[in-house]
């Protein structure tokens, strides 16, 4: 094993794999290696704890019961709010928003803030390495206002290109979307530093976070970002929710993003009043028990050395990637400076549906395709890759097996 596979002091991911009760089997009759978790990651058993908990519990709906079980799911409820607030430094609860995921969270900031000061003529940037929920919902808020969706150009190498972010950037540009982390190439964009230029040009940021929260600290406050958007599931949490953070002031200037119970203070057939923030956004009964479980997420991962967990996934990465560097017809897709979380590859002559299917069959769960970023798989003339993405969980032992699978496959394959 390289300098690069030695164990990170403070840090034991193989004691944490306990933790995870669906790391516990076999796939295809061998120990189950997962590596396809930035599509989703894992639950640690506290999690599934907290969401069965809620259910059997305190299973109500909140904010207007007048009884017990209300009244504490009503508190678990806020509770885990106020954890993301901390867990993002966000200024106040009004700053954080429950949505579905990082997919509904960018569409209602397109829907009500875009829409809502877009004219002709506007532009709006958007990185060319990004996921479609980072681009789809930019589009349709453009079309009806007339604007126009610009992609920011990716080098060869995944990088974004600073130099003609700059030269894009004029009084046209309105709003900057933006991933932290390519879900697709694990490259970490400097979104600080992408925020910093666009503010200088009066222009709003949004950052996808959903690769970015789950690998390390994210201070919004820091970032100075307008809007920040994540997903329960790729940290740890169920399927089904997320949150938005938005300035204060700016969530106050948008309008509703759908209508219903909660969002509102008053109804009649004459008008209806908007609710304060955060409800303003939360139409409906949410995803009381997602929230609940969320929230123990956050604990489990700020029970941990997150220094020391970042260390060991950037270990990880070099790990692959030097083993990467030995592997005869193995071609990296995305060579960033910095990149966490994601390694994506071709193998020479082989389609990457048949690298997933073959290592499948060895208990290997990777991820294969254009991994909804097909912008960026046109440029580099590619259909998709070989996606292998990394989780605290993750061993050297998981790598040493993926090539050892890849092994295999080249040789049934070719």
């Amino acid at each position: 094993m390289s300098a690069a596979a030695a164990s990170i002091k403070g840090f034991d991911a193989s004691a944490l794999r306990s933790d995870f009760p669906a790391l516990q089997q076999e796939v295809n009759g061998q120990p189950l290696i997962y590596l396809d978790n930035a599509a989703t990651t894992q639950k640690p058993q506290s999690v599934i704890d907290a969401l069965s908990h809620y259910y059997s519990h305190d299973n109500s709906n909140v904010h207007r019961g007048a009884h017990t079980l209300s009244d504490r799911a009503t508190l678990a409820f806020e509770d885990a709010r106020k954890k993301v607030v901390q867990f993002i430094n966000a200024s106040s609860t009004k700053e954080v928003l429950w949505t579905r995921g990082t997919t509904e969270s960018i569409n209602l900031v397109a829907s009500s803030y875009a829409r809502s000061v877009l004219k002709k003529g506007d532009r709006i940037l958007v990185s060319a390495m990004e996921h479609h929920s980072n681009i789809v919902p930019w589009q349709l808020a453009a079309q009806a206002c007339g604007a126009e969706v610009v992609p920011i150009p990716v080098s060869e190498n995944g990088e974004l290109e600073l130099e003609a972010y700059k030269v894009l950037l004029d009084e046209r540009v309105k709003l900057v979307a933006v991933g932290h982390v390519s879900n697709a190439l694990g490259t970490v964009n400097p979104v600080k530093e992408i925020t910093e230029l666009a503010h200088k040009a009066g222009a709003k940021v949004l950052i996808d976070g959903a690769q970015g929260v789950p690998h390390f600290d994210v201070d919004v406050q820091a970032l100075d970002c307008d809007f920040y958007a994540f997903s329960g599931h790729k940290m740890y949490a169920p399927t089904g929710i997320g949150v938005l953070y938005g300035k204060e002031s700016l969530l106050e200037q948008m309008p509703p993003y759908h209508g219903g119970g909660e969002m509102i203070k008053t109804v009649s057939f004459e008008g209806t009043t908007f609710n304060e923030l955060p409800f303003k956004f939360e139409a409906g009964t949410p995803n009381i028990g997602g929230a609940v479980a969320l929230a123990a997420a956050v604990d489990y991962l700020q029970a941990l050395d997150r220094t020391a967990l970042a260390a060991h996934e950037a270990a990880l990465m070099q790990y692959a990637h030097d083993k990467a560097g030995q592997f005869d017809g193995l071609k990296r897709i995305g060579c960033a400076k910095t990149i966490a979380g994601a390694f994506s590859f071709l193998l020479e002559g082989v389609h990457p549906a048949d690298v997933g299917m073959l290592l499948d069959q060895q208990g290997i769960a990777v991820r294969t395709g254009d991994h909804c970023a097909q912008p960026i798989m046109k440029q580099f003339g590619i259909p998709g890759t070989v996606r292998a993405s990394f989780a605290l969980y993750n061993t050297f032992e998981d790598i040493d097996a993926l090539f050892a699978g890849l092994a295999k496959a080249k040789t049934f394959l070719l």
